[in-house]
């Protein structure tokens, strides 16, 4: 059975002209064109639509769903990766709402609200480390990830409690000017950018367009973002903008 570009676009609630654009730039093609230029589509391409309707639901640039719907994956293992970031933003917007309820009720006592960040420490038990430095070297390559491994292999307890204290300075001093109403790219939300970009040194040094892949990681890996909105559910987006502005500005 196949669907008219017009019958889609009722169906999915996505205009004709988005699917039309979708198909200029190759993300979604058309089964077919009949001879009078209208695309149609067939149960494939519906089930491909649905899966990039989901990635745009969880934030993700076009670009990124390209990658990801042209990856060769079996259609029934995507949507099961699809469901899991699905199931993690639900949980991500229940602790939101945690999150909100809880300033609230703050506010409304009379309680001064800081910035609570221990929980970036929670649970970093050895297997958990290894995991993670398994999808680094799959995501920026094993060479990069190895050699940030190596640099801090021997650290003492007390540098790592330094550095901890560091990284949560830094995260307070963001959300103060984001409180102060800074924009991202003010010149005094680029600098405390800078004073991150030059603690990130210390493990390896990002160019311009992996800072801001670093920047996109925080605000979609489900992981980076629960601990970022338990900290300030602002902070995740103001972080990117921030590092994709520090990185336009001053990386090369």
């Amino acid at each position: 059975m196949a669907w008219s570009i017009a019958q889609v676009a009722r169906m999915s609630k996505v205009t004709s002209r988005t699917l039309r654009h979708y198909d200029d730039i190759g993300l979604l093609r058309p089964a077919w064109v009949g001879r009078n230029g209208y695309r149609y589509y067939e149960r494939a391409q519906l089930l491909t639509l649905q899966r990039i309707l989901i990635m745009r639901e969880l934030g993700l640039g076009l670009d990124a769903i390209a990658e990801i719907i042209h990856d060769g994956r079996d259609p029934v293992e995507a949507l099961r990766m699809h469901h899991a970031w699905l199931c993690d933003e639900r949980d991500r917007f229940d602790r939101l709402a945690s999150t909100v309820a809880h300033t609230i009720e703050n506010l409304e006592g009379g309680e001064d609200v800081t910035t609570d960040a221990t929980h970036w420490f929670d649970g970093f038990d050895p297997v958990q480390q290894e995991r993670w430095q398994q999808e680094a070297r799959e995501r920026w390559g094993a060479e990069v990830v190895d050699a940030a491994a190596e640099r801090v292999k021997d650290k003492p307890k007390d540098w790592w409690q330094r550095e901890g204290s560091r990284w949560l300075a830094q995260l307070r001093a963001m959300v103060a000017l984001i409180d102060a109403g800074k924009a991202p790219d003010d010149p005094d939300v680029l600098d405390a950018v800078d004073q991150h970009y030059q603690w990130i040194c210390q493990f390896w040094a990002p160019n311009r367009e992996s800072y801001k892949g670093l920047g996109e990681l925080y605000a979609q890996d489900p992981r980076f973002r629960a601990n970022y909105d338990r900290t300030d559910p602002r902070l995740a987006e103001f972080m990117r903008s921030a590092m994709i502005a520090y990185a336009d500005a001053r990386l090369a």
